[in-house]
């Protein structure tokens, strides 16, 4: 991977990270038109979603410290609700994690279809989402959480949108729009957070070239900027797009792109 191939995924993993079209899909497009194996893939997909997460670190940063404070206020009080909400959220994609890691790494090398039938369903979603009127619910309750936890881990295949999945199932469970924004964008924070972890053990055990492959770390490095960067303007843009409830538009996006990118794979 050359550094103007990293900086271009980096840019658009930062801009489709909280947008729900699916930013592992678009970074599974992107590697295989600039002909980057699924193994340097996966590596250059955790080092952005991390740079992404410190995006949602530095423009949630206020939700996050009330969630902190209240903690520590040893009282079980909207903070520590919203904290334990947050922790059962991460159960359905930790058992993945734990199980599955290995399925989903062959996954992201397994070729383009999956993406191009993924997108399609992300759209479904969104288009189910933005058509039901549930009862609107004032807080995301614990039994909401696990759902939209679910729906997080269904989202690790490349295509099927982890903002869009989330975000839609909490509005099908009648959960407001103004709520669901901040919610998905702080949940993926653990998971992500807990893969860097895994990550950097194995980089330290096996060394950089055997661990990470043939992606040097300058083009790491731009990378992870330009998706630190681009996340940050998408982020504060994604929560304003959910509070207007246009997710249609997105909808039918995902569902040209994946049209073309099934047919193009039959042809």
């Amino acid at each position: 991977m050359s550094d103007l191939q990293a900086l271009i995924l980096g840019l658009l993993q930062g801009l489709t990270e909280y947008l729900p079209v699916s930013s592992s899909g678009h970074l599974t497009i992107g590697a295989y038109l600039f002909d980057i194996n699924g193994a340097d893939n996966l590596v250059f997909t955790v080092a952005v979603h991390v740079a992404t997460v410190l995006s949602t670190l530095v423009i949630l940063w206020k939700e996050i410290a009330w969630i902190f404070k209240g903690m520590f206020k040893g009282q079980y009080n909207e903070e520590t609700k919203y904290a334990v909400n947050i922790l059962v959220s991460m159960i359905p994609v930790g058992i993945v994690g734990l199980f599955f890691k290995d399925y989903v790494e062959e996954i992201f090398g397994s070729g383009l279809l999956i993406v191009g039938f993924m997108l399609l369903l992300t759209a479904a979603l969104l288009t189910f989402s933005y058509y039901a009127r549930p009862r609107q619910k004032e807080k995301i309750s614990v039994r909401d959480a696990f759902i939209i936890g679910l729906a997080q881990a269904a989202a690790v295949m490349p295509g099927l949108s982890r903002s869009g999945s989330t975000i839609a199932t909490g509005l099908l469970l009648g959960n407001k729009k103004e709520n669901l924004a901040q919610f998905s964008f702080l949940m993926v924070i653990p998971p992500i957070l807990g893969e860097a972890l895994l990550d950097i053990i194995k980089v330290a055990k096996e060394g950089y070239q055997a661990a990470v492959g043939g992606i040097s770390p300058s083009a790491l490095g731009i990378g992870f900027c330009a998706a630190f960067i681009a996340g940050c303007f998408a982020c504060k843009w994604m929560i304003n797009i959910v509070k207007r409830g246009k997710l249609i538009w997105f909808a039918i996006y995902c569902a040209i792109l994946g049209s073309v990118v099934i047919f193009l794979n039959f042809n």
